[in-house]
């Protein structure tokens, strides 16, 4: 099984190329003009590889939460490769593909990105929530707990008990993740779900010419 994976929700964009759980390529580019170098990336990484495209048995992305903006790059370039090659489409949380870099230590892992709103976008075992600090405090209380995200040495001396694990979504993660489900139960979730949306747990704030601000909504 060969796996194109993908991440563009939180910062940059990390593509990786895996083949039976060993990555055969890895790239990681910074910066927010993921739609101009998110299709170069992938084609480099399968050169690197030396795997054509009509090769892959999956692929595998980001849907968020995150950046409105990363989310829908990489979802649309997923997609668009899925459907063309047809073959299946594995979505993954954002916070997913953080907690699976989180060791088994007995510590409690918490995936946490910063919303830059105040507050955070956060995962323990299950579906993402939105948390203040204060909130997760209460919510951690008296557990040890692995706060792992690309702010994690912001969040944990604000948190009882916690250490920090800074990290991004690795596609080589994402891509084993994927694998644990197997192709055919992303063809079948693909066929009755429909392919991946973005996952949002707020709605977008945007900025006016007159500097106002305002949110719209997302779906």
């Amino acid at each position: 099984m060969t796996v194109l994976a993908f991440d563009c929700a939180i910062s940059g964009l990390a593509v990786a190329v895996v083949r039976d759980g060993a990555a055969l390529a890895e790239r990681r580019e910074a910066g927010r003009g993921q739609a101009a170098t998110l299709l170069p990336a992938i084609a480099r990484a399968l050169e690197e590889a030396a795997v054509d495209r009509h090769a892959l048995s999956l692929i595998a992305v980001t849907v968020g939460p995150g950046s409105f903006t990363g989310v829908r790059v990489g979802l649309a370039a997923a997609r668009g490769l899925a459907l063309a090659l047809d073959i299946p489409l594995a979505g993954l949380t954002t916070t997913a593909a953080l907690l699976a870099a989180a060791p088994q230590d007995g510590r409690l892992a918490v995936a946490a990105i910063d919303t830059h709103l105040g507050d955070w976008f956060c995962a323990i075992d299950g579906a993402p929530f939105v948390a203040s600090t204060e909130a997760l405090a209460a919510r951690l209380a008296g557990k040890p707990c692995r706060i792992v995200g690309p702010q994690a040495e912001t969040l944990a001396p604000l948190l009882p008990d916690a250490v920090a694990q800074q990290a991004l979504p690795d596609p080589a993660l994402m891509a084993r993740v994927a694998m644990a489900d197997g192709i055919d139960a992303w063809r079948v979730r693909n066929r009755t779900e429909g392919l991946p949306r973005p996952l949002y747990l707020r709605g977008v704030n945007v900025t006016a010419p007159d500097g106002t601000r305002r949110t719209v909504e997302t779906g």
